[in-house]
């Protein structure tokens, strides 16, 4: 009898390839045992945190705010309880903060020092309460996108770590990384105006907003590349649809956070729920 050509050694050879192909197309992160980067907070046993801590990171317009909210939908219409944290949201300082940045008088020291306040409030009172009871909590921005700053301006990266040493280890952490010049663009269809800090104005590196606003995202994203080799982040194509990229990420978090794989194209999956 001649034998079946589909399971000749080409085609099983082109099969393979077929399924490797696709595996690859979105290389899943993988899940880390809770720990602190450096010190910690005294008291806090990190394998007594349940729940998970999911990071978006990227510039402002690169859409992070956005997928959060899909993901809060997402993640809530599965029975998973959520809590939001992000920058300039400590109860403590983050008005003072506000209003200390208006003056665009802020030495590299104190704003750092101020942010790491402002994450350090939040991580004692929000995040780490949450984690222990079992929450999915969504940072929208964490210690990395304060570490590219700071580096921008020349802080010493060994202080750095040693600052954000109270940081827990995220259970995944996402870059949206998108263009400089995409970046410009949807911040003006955003707002018509483009921030002094988030432009890097403090910096000198132009008199000219725009310009500088170019060249300062532009050093950031060399700083999230060289942290991502340390920290391992997750890269995400910023410059896609909004649907696409949310598809990629319940795929990645699925896979992380509750150990399945999404089906191919589905926009949600049912999770076993957390046990706080």
């Amino acid at each position: 009898m001649p034998s079946d050509p589909s399971t000749s050694p080409r085609r099983r050879r082109a099969a393979g390839s077929r399924i490797l192909a696709r595996e690859a197309q979105v290389r899943l992160p993988q899940p880390t045992p809770k720990r602190f980067y450096g010190h910690g907070i005294p008291g806090v046993r990190p394998e007594t945190l349940s729940g998970k801590l999911v990071v978006i990171e990227g510039a402002d317009g690169s859409g992070r705010s956005t997928q959060i909210s899909r993901l809060v939908a997402w993640l809530e219409s599965h029975g998973h309880g959520t809590v939001q944290v992000g920058l300039k949201r400590s109860t403590l300082v983050s008005e003072e903060l506000e209003n200390a940045q208006k003056g665009n008088i802020l030495s590299r020291t104190t704003l750092s020092l101020f942010y790491a306040t402002d994450f350090a409030d939040q991580l004692e009172n929000v995040i780490l309460p949450a984690l222990k009871a079992g929450f999915v909590v969504l940072a929208d921005r964490y210690i990395y996108t304060l570490m590219a700053r700071d580096l921008v301006r020349g802080m010493d990266e060994d202080w750095l770590r040693q600052l954000y040493g109270i940081a827990l280890v995220p259970d995944v952490v996402f870059y949206m990384q998108v263009p400089p010049g995409t970046l410009v663009q949807r911040t003006f269809a955003k707002s018509r105006a483009l921030d002094y800090w988030e432009s890097g104005m403090d910096l000198g590196l132009s008199r000219d907003m725009f310009d500088s606003f170019l060249r300062y995202q532009q050093l950031l994203i060399e700083q999230f590349q060289r942290l991502r080799e340390t920290y391992g982040f997750t890269i995400v194509d910023g410059g896609r649809s909004v649907d696409e990229i949310s598809r990629e990420l319940q795929q990645k978090i699925a896979a992380v956070l509750f150990g399945r794989r999404s089906p191919g194209g589905a926009p949600a999956v049912p999770f076993p729920h957390s046990q706080p």
